[in-house]
Order: structure tokens, then sequence, then C-alpha cells
């Protein structure tokens, strides 16, 4: 598919206005997202705002934080959640993994807007936690990652699975075309001695499963890893979108020239994560951003990847999400995000 620097964003946004957070996602990118909005407390937070309807997650407010609880008879509990999981794949109803406008203010502002406007968007993103960044964050009541839990594991998968449906199917009215995002910026620590114990065919199976749970409603699937990592796997796992900081690590994906050739030949995307989402954004300009993305894109291209192919398969985005930035800076970015897109895409006729 060819998407011609196609601009979109990850999820998070530091404003504390959902209407002006979606003012900014649609007034700024070709595929609009819906934002995570952390300013709106607790269950905004990345693995939290996915937890609702998950077997034994328990959410302490006092202490700021959620972990499973391990130590009690959950027998029951999984096994009616086994039971609803079979059942929606059956239905293809998928509303008890539903995200509650409690954990997702700008979800449903997105969904308001849409439907009060009246329009169809040629493009949407949606996004969900990654079950292996889940998984490895979220520890149980001895703070033992739940990820080393195979029995919570595989609920895990399946829910983010779920969730992914869930998201797709309410937004399909309002798009020709949804994209959605599969978080795991724990990839980056891939490989480290902390992990040591993951393993890849372990990790490439747990995301082809929520992969093909994407696919199952027709979209494409992308995965995003703001740092470095072992971008094969993602490749392997069946992913149809590559984001990437490009930003700070643009030439590690040139590493796996290999893949990413065949990727490419088959369709599928690169989405470039070029615009700083850091302190650093306060000293780009769009020529800046322009003269640092050619390099990385000429740097690919001289691994014996057809730079024509490489632009026809190119997204535009930040480096990660911008929730953690000052509203000035965050702005700047989805400002720099249109202007650079618009910029390439007047440079290349696309």
């Amino acid at each position: 598919m060819k998407t011609n620097f196609l601009s979109t964003a990850i999820g998070s946004m530091p404003f504390n206005d959902a209407e002006y957070a979606i003012d900014v996602s649609l007034g700024s990118l070709d595929a609009p997202i819906w934002p995570q909005l952390s300013a709106f407390g607790l269950l905004e937070q990345m693995e939290i705002q996915y937890s609702e309807n998950i077997p034994c997650a328990t959410v302490d407010f006092e202490k700021a934080r959620m972990y499973f609880k391990t130590d009690g008879d959950y027998s029951e509990a999984f096994g009616e959640f086994y039971e609803k999981y079979e059942s929606a794949n059956e239905t293809g109803n998928f509303e008890f993994m539903a995200i509650s406008e409690k954990y997702s203010k700008g979800l449903y502002t997105l969904l308001n807007r849409l439907q009060k406007d009246g329009v169809k968007l040629p493009w949407l993103k949606v996004q969900t936690t990654g079950p292996c960044s889940f998984a490895l964050t979220i520890v149980d009541e001895t703070k033992r990652a739940i990820y080393y839990n195979e029995e919570f594991r595989d609920v895990i998968v399946k829910a983010m699975g779920m969730k992914s449906r869930w998201q797709i199917q309410k937004f399909k009215p309002f798009c020709d075309n949804i994209i959605c995002f599969i978080d795991e910026p724990i990839l980056s620590a891939f490989g480290s001695s902390t992990y040591v114990s993951v393993s890849r065919d372990e990790v490439v199976g747990i995301l082809s499963e929520v992969i093909e749970a994407v696919h199952a409603e027709g979209a494409l699937a992308g995965i995003h890893c703001c740092g470095n990592t072992e971008w094969s796997i993602l490749i392997d796992a069946g992913v149809d979108i590559v984001n990437f900081d490009a930003f700070e690590y643009g030439d590690t994906i040139a590493m796996y020239a290999d893949s990413v050739k065949k990727h490419l030949e088959n369709g599928k995307m690169l989405a470039w994560g070029i615009v700083p989402t850091s302190a650093a954004i306060r000293e780009q300009t769009v020529e800046s951003l322009e003269e640092r993305f050619e390099k990385r894109l000429d740097n690919l291209a001289s691994k014996g990847i057809d730079k024509n192919l490489i632009i026809s398969q190119a997204i535009i985005t930040p480096s990660c999400g911008t929730g953690s930035l000052d509203v000035a800076d965050a702005e700047k970015v989805f400002k720099m995000v249109k202007e650079l897109t618009k910029r390439m895409k007047e440079k290349y006729g696309v």
C-alpha cells in the first residue's frame, strides 16, 4: 500500500482539554489519533487505560499503581474470561473488553466529534498498549513482572487483541482505513540482561497474536518502539507498519536491510518518527528535520533498497508520544509533523 508520507502520531498528549486535543489531532494529521490524556488521572496511564475487565487487575489509587492479585483462587474469573473470549470470536462482539469513558476521555471525545460532524475520514489511527510492554511493566503482589506467569500472560495477550478489535469496530463507520498501533516501548530493552529470559520466538508469537486480531477487523497493524531494538522481530511477527524513532535511531533500521527490503517489497510500510518528542524539538525547523530525514532515507537506500519504494511506503510521525512534554513543546511537535509532511509530499510530488 502506498502511503506517500502520510502523517500520524503516537497516542499520548499533555493537554487537559480533550476538545483541544482533538482539534490538534484533526488539524495536524492525515491519520488523526484519539488522544491518551494522562492529565485526567491515573486511569489514563499507558497500561492502566487498557486494564478494564482483565481478571485480577487491581488499581491501587492510594499508591497510584496497578498490579495483578494472583495469590487467590482465580480459576472462576479465568474460566469466565475465556468463555467470553470464545463467544466474542464467534459473534464478533467485543464489548466486554471495551474501554470506558472513565478510562479514556480522548477516545469518546473523538467519537462524539466525528458523529457530530458527520464526516468520513480517509484515515484514522487507534492504539493499544503492547502485550510485552504491559506484561513486563505490570507486576503481581510480590512485585514480579506478570509476564513470567504464563497463565496471566496469555490472558493479557488475548485482552489486548480484543481491545484492539473493539476500538477498530467503534471507529470503522467514520473512516475508510484504520491503523492500529501496538505500542511496545519495552522492546528497546530486548536482549538486555534485565530481560535475558524473554525469548525472541516468544515475543514474535505474542506480537503475532495481537497483529492477527487487528487484521481480523480489516485494519493495518503497526508496532511502535521508541528506542533501538531488533527491528526484524517486528517484521517476522507480520506487522504492516514498523514505527521507530528516526530522529535518534534512524540509521538502526538499515542494520536489518534484508528484512526491511522484503517488508517493503511485500507492500508494507515504515513509519519514520523523525520529529523529536524531547527538548530537542525547540531547536528544530522544517529545514533541519528535512535534512535529517533525507540522510536517513539515503542511508537505507544505500543498502540496496529503491528509494522510490521507501518513499511510496513512508509514514511520518513524532518519535514518541508527547504526553510528557510541556504544552508548548507538544504543540510544536504537531506543527512540525504537519509542515514536514507537506514539504516532503511537495518535494516528491506525491
